[in-house]
This record gives structure tokens, C-alpha cells and sequence, in this order.
């Protein structure tokens, strides 16, 4: 469902998924300001209506739940038709629950989304780039993604199946010799629904984080963490001993 704003030729097109909230639609927002025309994707399509009135450049809006594999790998591949190719996608899509009495269901839906839904995601796109001869995929993990959480354990293993999956196709990419970029970034504590618990600090704005994610994508980065003052926490989680690491 295109909007009537304008359109200059030979724009950067970039696709969004999980864009009508956080992160996402604050990249939407700082895209939009960088002249990209847009495809903003996520389940609540209200807010993507709502969202794309505001922003000064065309958007293509389209009702995605990515939990549902087989449906949003058609939806996806329609968006990318309609738009006519685009140059990067990011994927912003995620849930989380903090689940101490570990109930099946936030367990699951955790997996069903984050897990399956991403790599449907990344598959459409990362078959799109290949197509296309170029292409930059995005995905915003999380630093939860350094090691298992006891408070959340299905978020924690979720994203570092995001991290080892992106992995997985920058080594793809290299060995077929294509330029497909591919970019992990790994946000801290973000002022978004998904921040849940107790004991959060360093905890950013979706804008500020949204504006360090534009300058990662510019400089064609493969890994980033954000805010980047936490690369000093991710250094000392992976450093830190079981012993300690389980106290806290």
C-alpha cells in the first residue's frame, strides 16, 4: 500500500521489519531523513499508517508477522517485488518475556519469532541480495546474545542464534565472492517495551541507538554493539568466570 509522498529517482530503498514500534520505526525516521524511500513491515499496520504519515518519503506498508514462516516469506517476497528491489533490510522484529517459572508458552513464542522468524526474514532477504548481485542485511540482536540467561533463557539463546546465524551468512557471502554486507548489532538497554526487569542502567533513548545503527550501516561494519559503551560489558561478560557470572 504505497503512500502519495514523493518520489525522486534513484533513491536507496530500504525495508524494515519490525518497524512500527522502538527501534524500528526510529530507523524508519532517520532513514527516511537520509532520503530512503521505505517498506515498513510488521503485525500492527495501524501503527505503520500512523508512522508513515509522518515521514517525508515514500513507504510501502505491509502487514507482516514473521512468526508465521511460510505467510511472511510470501509477504516479503511481495514487498520486495513491489518495491522494486531495495538495498538493505534491516531486521528489527523481536519479543522477549522475562519467564522465571519458564511457562512454555512465552518460551516458545520467544523461539517462534526470534528464531524461525528471523532466519524466514533473512532467508527472503539474503535470496533477494543474491538475485540482485548487492545488498546489505541488518539485524539488531542483543547483548543478551553473549551468554544464557536465567530470567529469560529462550531470549538469550534466541539471539545468539541471530548472531551465529549472520555469521553463518557473512561467511557465505565471502566464499561466493558476492558484495552482500551483512551486519550484527548488539543494542544494550533500550527505553523500549522490551526493556523488562530489574537492575537496568545505561538504558538509551530508541533514537540515539536508531542514529549510531545509520552510522554502522554507512560504514558497512559486520559487527557493532550499541550504545558503544557497551562493548565494555561485552568484553567483561565473556570474560567473566561461571562462578561470578551466576550470582548476579
Amino acid at each position: 500500500m504505497p503512500n502519495t509522498k514523493q518520489k525522486t529517482p534513484g533513491l536507496k530503498k530500504a525495508v524494515i521489519i519490525g518497524a512500527s514500534s522502538g527501534i524500528g520505526s526510529e530507523l524508519a525516521r532517520v532513514l527516511a531523513q537520509e532520503g530512503y524511500t521505505l517498506g515498513l513491515a510488521a503485525r500492527r499496520v495501524h501503527l505503520l499508517k500512523e508512522l508513515a504519515r509522518t515521514l517525508p518519503t515514500e513507504c510501502c506498508i505491509r502487514g507482516i508477522d514473521a512468526s508465521l514462516v511460510a505467510e511472511g516469506m510470501d509477504k516479503l517476497e511481495e514487498l520486495l517485488l513491489e518495491m522494486g528491489g531495495v538495498d538493505l533490510v534491516i531486521i528489527s522484529a523481536g519479543t522477549g518475556f522475562v519467564n522465571p517459572d519458564l511457562e512454555w508458552s512465552k518460551e516458545k513464542a520467544t523461539i517462534d519469532l526470534n528464531v524461525s522468524g528471523f532466519a524466514a526474514m533473512a532467508n527472503v532477504a539474503f535470496r533477494h541480495f543474491c538475485k540482485r548481485g548487492s545488498g546489505h542485511l541488518v539485524s539488531i540482536s542483543s547483548i543478551a546474545a553473549l551468554r544464557g540467561g536465567r530470567q529469560a533463557p529462550a531470549y538469550n539463546a534466541s539471539k545468539a542464534f541471530i548472531s551465529n546465524y549472520m555469521q553463518g551468512l557473512q561467511q557465505k557471502a565471502a566464499k561466493m565472492g558476492a558484495p552482500i554486507r551483512i551486519t550484527d548489532i548488539k543494542p544494550g538497554f533500550v527505553d523500549t517495551e522490551m526493556a523488562k526487569g530489574q537492575g537496568l542502567f545505561w538504558v538509551q533513548t530508541p533514537r540515539k541507538v536508531a542514529r549510531q545503527i545509520l552510522t554502522i550501516i554507512k560504514s558497512g561494519r559486520k559487527h557493532a554493539y550499541v550504545t558503544r559503551r557497551w562493548r565494555l560489558i561485552a568484553w567483561a561478560i565473556k570474560v567473566m568466570p561461571d562462578f561470578v557470572y551466576n550470582r548476579i
